[in-house]
């Protein structure tokens, strides 16, 4: 067996995503399980460089994991003969620097959506990445769970017949952080940081709906703050500047019609923090996180409107879960793998800088349509 180490600069370690589902859950994880074997025996050996800002919080986590390997100089860290591969998961405001270092290092990219604050900003790093002869990677989470993996199973076995529609509901009530700590940083709440639901959830509609169904040809989108008043770590009240709720429709190629609510001040009632219900002509799927659930035609109950008598039907009884059939991994550690694997092997990796701009490109085209209030087509964005 021939170990093949690889450098990668983890920018952004000290962050929620960026410690727990990348550095632990991903490459750590790689780490315990021997590496990441390829086809002719070589394992791919991931070697993690830390960088953030903090020093004693950057300390902390190489100390807690045994690493060695860490500093606070990213100019340095790009520096490196030894790193192969940048990774970015700090805060959206200063990715974009980031990475146009990273590039000019002659660096492969990963990083984490959105690639940048604007569609103009993201496909300008599309470009030099292209001019750079680079590979890149932009994550794209949700159609690794197990959940969308059995509703594309679901799809590609012809299962719905013509889709009609697909309605969503993502989120959950975030405190205010007053008299219950919020359990999201604050900037998330801040326009002028970068934050915003809009911004954190469209792209990731943008690659659910273009992969799994057809891609969007239209966004309709209405953005609310709904908290105008949070409190921050240290204790401060601060005005809520970001949209906290956006509700959108989707207008995708072949007439499917998507409805996707996503909000931080909604309380769930629903089985799972994200849910997707897709109507066709054969039959019916609502999928989450990690179940799937399906009704077909031929066993489609037939239900009557009478508000005059209570309800005696279980209408979730009436759906049939969809097994496994195969072991799912983490989402986070499915797609490092196949980043890795595109790096050192060259095999095909359609998650690129371009993909990451197109969500970008949606999210700015559903803050368009919230300020003026109409419908706005989205124009195909490619090489």
């Amino acid at each position: 067996m021939t170990r093949r180490s690889i450098g990668i600069i983890v920018n952004g370690v000290t962050g929620r995503m960026g410690y727990r589902q990348h550095l632990v859950r991903s490459l750590l994880a790689l780490r315990e399980q021997g590496g990441l074997e390829l086809g002719d025996g070589t394992r791919i050996w991931p070697e993690p460089i830390l960088v953030g800002r903090d020093e004693t919080r950057l300390r902390a986590v190489a100390e807690r994991h045994g690493l060695t390997d860490w500093t606070t100089d990213l100019a340095a860290a790009l520096a490196r003969d030894d790193a192969e591969i940048y990774f970015d998961a700090q805060v959206t405001q200063q990715r974009e620097k980031a990475i146009r270092q990273a590039i000019d290092a002659g660096k492969h990219i990963y990083t984490e959506k959105p690639l940048a604050e604007s569609s103009a900003a993201a496909w300008e790093l599309v470009r030099a990445a292209d001019a750079a002869g680079i590979r890149t990677g932009v994550v794209q989470d949700k159609l690794f769970l197990p959940g969308l993996r059995k509703l594309k199973r679901l799809i590609d076995g012809g299962f719905f017949g013509r889709i009609l529609s697909v309605r969503g509901e993502f989120g959950y009530w975030v405190f205010e952080g007053d008299w219950q700590p919020a359990q999201r940083p604050s900037w998330n709440y801040r326009a002028e940081d970068g934050g915003g639901i809009v911004m954190d959830m469209f792209p990731h509609w943008q690659y659910v709906l273009e992969e799994l169904f057809a891609p969007v040809r239209a966004v309709t989108c209405v953005a609310a703050t709904h908290v105008p008043q949070r409190v921050d770590e240290a204790g401060r009240p601060y005005p809520a500047t970001a949209d906290d709720a956006a509700y959108g429709i989707f207008e995708l190629d072949g007439g499917i019609v998507a409805a996707l609510n996503s909000s931080w001040a909604t309380r769930v009632h629903r089985d799972e923090l994200v849910e997707f219900h897709v109507d066709g002509t054969e039959g019916s799927a609502v999928a989450g996180l990690r179940r799937c659930r399906v009704q077909h035609r031929a066993v489609t109950p037939k239900p009557v409107w009478n508000p005059d008598l209570p309800a005696t039907e279980d209408f979730r009884a009436q759906w049939t879960e969809v097994p496994d059939n195969e072991e799912f991994d983490n989402g986070f550690k499915v797609q490092w793998e196949a980043f890795l694997r595109h790096v050192v092997t060259g095999s095909p990796f359609t998650w690129d800088f371009l993909a990451g701009a197109r969500g970008v490109q949606l999210a700015e085209l559903g803050l368009r349509s919230a300020r003026e209030g109409r419908r706005v087509e989205v124009p195909e964005l490619s090489r």
